[in-house]
């Protein structure tokens, strides 16, 4: 049987009521193969009320080390020798710092992000809220990979009727089947309003509008219309995100922040949020082509938090990877050795994922830069993404 331990493990008393499963370890592999497993990783995240991902990321941030969360088979690996005890330390600190109250240092509580994407700990025992250190790298995870909370999708219907003052702040990381800040109740009826008046409009419609000209020319004067939609969504990107002509916003953007390098990441994302792109995709690739400059390399560490902030979906990435592209390409082709150090700083920082990076590396494609110069910068590229196949491979080899 496992030995349970409390939770707090500075609390001697034996009727400390909040108890959790002892971390346990096993090495497998060996040379730079090896790993860590912790096999009862998921028994321990349960007592604790958090991911299984979440502390096995955190050991991964705080030991510098790959980690991969398997949840499907429930396996849990930091690479790496590390023995028990040092990960039961780290657990400690994880606990300290994403688990208990800061105010009475309970457990029960629940992890929270807000509209301004800010993580809080909100104590079911004493009422408090208290944010976690934003500056840590599991933050960056936690807001990429939010919490579910299961008692979403089970909520009354007899209390649904008004949202709860939480709703609003648990929604800006919202899981999977939330839906804003409505209860399930208030969505329902929105719909069948809709549809109510959907079918009135529809049966006042006469069945001579439904009537459509079939003849050979007005075929052909839709076609050319069809074509001339589509050559603009190609040209425009399909969001109307074209950053032609100095009104657009990203033109505006672009120009600021080329003037204000030295006015730090918060004062460029206001800058963004003033012009309301801030969660726009194209706004990442704009600032990559602004911001940086030959020293990229040594100004990367300034703008990172600002990555962070900004890119939050594959689509973030893939138009990051693009201004990438286009800065070392087009900007300034004497960095296009420097492609893998630029790659690997948003990779350590969580902000680009290993599929979208490999696939990216793997695709050639003209649409930030002419298709000579996509090759280049793409095979000087293939250093780091060798060294990510290399790192996969080796925990393939362990687990057969």
């Amino acid at each position: 049987m496992a030995t349970i331990v409390n939770i707090r493990r500075d609390v001697d008393d034996k009727f400390y009521r909040y108890r959790m499963p002892l971390l346990m370890t096993k090495i497998e592999g060996k040379g730079n193969g090896i790993k860590t497993v912790v096999p009862n990783m998921s028994d321990v995240a349960r007592a604790l009320s958090r991911p299984p991902s979440y502390p096995t990321k955190f050991f991964g941030c705080e030991l510098g080390a790959q980690t991969s969360s398997d949840e499907k088979n429930d396996r849990y690996i930091v690479n790496g020798a590390h023995d028990a005890t040092k990960l039961r330390e780290l657990l400690d600190t994880f606990i300290d710092k994403f688990v208990l109250c800061k105010a009475c240092k309970n457990p029960e509580t629940n992890l929270i992000i807000t509209k301004n994407e800010d993580i809080i700990r909100d104590c079911k025992a004493c009422g408090e809220r208290s944010g976690v250190d934003m500056r840590h790298k599991l933050t960056t995870f936690i807001l990429k990979n939010p919490p579910k909370n299961p008692k979403k999708s089970k909520k009354n219907k007899s209390a649904s009727d008004s949202p709860t003052p939480n709703n609003e702040e648990a929604n800006g990381g919202a899981a999977d089947g939330e839906v804003g800040a409505e209860s399930d109740d208030e969505l329902t009826k929105k719909i069948k309003a809709e549809a109510a008046k959907l079918d009135a409009d529809t049966a006042a419609i006469k069945d001579e509008d439904w009537s459509v000209d079939t003849s050979e020319a007005a075929v052909k004067a839709r076609m050319q219309a069809l074509e001339g939609s589509m050559a603009n969504a190609v040209i425009n990107g399909a969001d109307d995100e074209s950053d032609e002509g100095a009104d657009n916003p990203y033109s505006q953007l672009k120009a600021w922040a080329a003037e204000n390098r030295e006015a730090g990441p918060v004062q460029v994302y206001k800058k963004a949020e003033e012009l309301g792109i801030e969660k726009k995709h194209k706004t990442a690739q704009v600032l990559v082509q602004a911001l940086f400059t030959e020293k990229i390399l040594t100004e990367l560490s300034t703008y990172i938090p600002l990555f962070v902030k900004i890119v939050t979906s594959e689509k973030h990435q893939k138009a990051l990877l693009g201004g990438i592209e286009h800065f070392v390409g087009v900007q300034h082709p004497n960095l296009i050795p420097a492609v893998p150090k630029i790659l690997m700083e948003f990779y350590q920082a969580d902000i680009i994922e290993e599929e979208v990076v490999t696939q990216w590396g793997t695709h050639v494609s003209k649409k930030y830069v002419d298709k000579e110069t996509s090759k280049k910068v793409r095979k000087a590229s293939e250093p780091f993404l060798k060294w990510l196949e290399e790192a996969d491979d080796d925990s393939d080899e362990d687990d057969e």
